[in-house]
């Protein structure tokens, strides 16, 4: 019997490019987002950069990467590494 109380989680998914090796578990992607502007209708891009967790598999920079997101691993990571 399952509880009805019980919410699913929804995990992020972010894809974007290793930009940069901090040390053997972390590394820096960066994630570029295409939108319209509201009003007048150009595509913006937009980037953001996240901190995420390798796990021990190997990137090297300019990989295409897919990360999902995680509980906490420290302060600024909250992703991990999917492929």
């Amino acid at each position: 019997m399952m509880n009805k109380d019980k919410k699913q989680v929804y995990k992020k998914i972010i894809n974007g490019e290793v930009i940069k090796i901090i040390d053997q578990q972390t590394v820096k992607i960066e994630v570029e987002r295409k939108a319209p502007h509201p009003k007048y209708g150009k595509i913006i891009k937009s980037n953001r950069k996240y901190l995420v967790n390798t796990e021990g598999k190997e990137v090297k920079v300019g990989d295409k990467v897919t990360a999902e997101e995680c509980n906490p691993v420290s302060k600024k990571k909250a992703f991990k590494l999917v492929s």
